[in-house]
């Protein structure tokens, strides 16, 4: 009985040293965007988990999926709450989180990027983020989505008129859909990954982006027409669940902050490099280019922003300190 105690006893010895000596397996985080991986995005998004990884070292994880391989953005959210995604872009469907998100869905309410890091300070980590912490997001930091323009199969727009009766695709926001409704079109909200074989179907006659997304997803393959609107400035948000944000170590914390502060600068000149760039890939393609009368635009807007005031609680007021940012 002895012996069989001290082989026992060795046996217990050997299997604690030999876990001791294993190396500790890693913590993985996962950054998953809906976006295509060649769009701004998708590249923002890339370089975030490679600096993240490049920060935490060999002790943890950080793996990278774009392309919706994970989801669409609206999956990517749901996937933030249940804590099996980390990190994700989420950009115009913010405004199903919190109506105060539909700030930058007001038409030409952002003048540059200046103006977007100022808005981003004084409203959307003070104010607006903290309405998404009360549906279960932690919004890390504002970064680059760009200033949207519309593309079609059918004529140039120069002025809302020209959008008359224009089956245009949106993202699923409904003051997007307003806005377009306004102008005249037949706005249709659909998943990103889905547009490129409904223009190119004709399903839809047109749709609105920033210009690194609609050369990221090659629209000017299936597109004629690209009217620079610049209607909204629609910024991503890099987002994490609450309750996974809370439960990150400190030194997780520490390293996402800081790696999401410098990727916002990195994007936002990014976008700015592609819009005096990405023009001319679109001639080079084929597509006809115009610039769009904004006081056009801008006139026919008027009923967004009254709507925004009356719906959304203290909406006018966020305007009017929006605006007055820009100075």
């Amino acid at each position: 009985m002895k012996t069989l105690r001290n082989s026992v006893s060795a046996g217990l010895m050997l299997c604690a040293m030999s876990v001791a000596s294993a190396p500790a397996m890693a913590d993985t985080y996962i950054v998953a965007v809906g976006a295509a991986s060649n769009s701004l995005q998708g590249r923002s998004a890339a370089k975030f988990a490679e600096d993240l990884q490049s920060e935490l070292g060999d002790a943890h994880k950080v793996e990278f999926y774009a392309d919706g391989q994970l989801g669409d953005e609206k999956e990517l959210m749901q996937k933030l709450r249940l804590g099996t995604v980390q990190f994700t872009l989420i950009s115009s469907i913010m405004t199903n989180v919190a109506p105060e998100f539909a700030l930058f869905d007001m038409p030409f309410l952002v003048k540059d990027r200046a103006h977007l890091k100022a808005i981003d300070a004084e409203i959307v980590q003070s104010e607006l983020a903290p309405k998404a912490e009360q549906s279960g997001l932690k919004v890390l930091s504002t970064w680059e989505n760009g200033f949207r323009q519309i593309t079609n199969n059918t004529r140039p727009i120069n002025t809302p008129a020209d959008l008359e009766g224009l089956k245009i695709r949106t993202p699923s926001s409904e003051w997007r859909v307003a806005m377009f409704n306004e102008w005249g079109a037949n706005p249709t909200p659909m998943a990103f990954s889905e547009v490129f074989v409904a223009l190119q179907t004709g399903t839809m006659d047109g749709q609105e982006n920033p210009l690194t997304n609609i050369t990221g997803a090659n629209f000017q393959e299936v597109q004629k027409y690209l009217s620079l609107t610049g209607h909204v400035y629609s910024p991503t948000y890099l987002t994490s669940g609450l309750e996974t944000w809370n439960g990150l170590p400190d030194d997780v914390q520490a390293a996402a902050s800081a790696v999401a502060a410098s990727v916002q600068e990195w994007s936002l000149n990014e976008g700015e490099t592609a819009d005096n760039e990405l023009v001319d890939k679109v001639k080079a393609a084929g597509m006809q280019v115009n610039e769009a009368d904004k006081a056009a635009f801008i006139d026919a807007s008027k009923p967004i922003y009254d709507a925004f005031a009356s719906d959304v609680e203290g909406g006018d007021e966020l305007v009017s300190r929006a605006q007055a940012l820009a100075e």
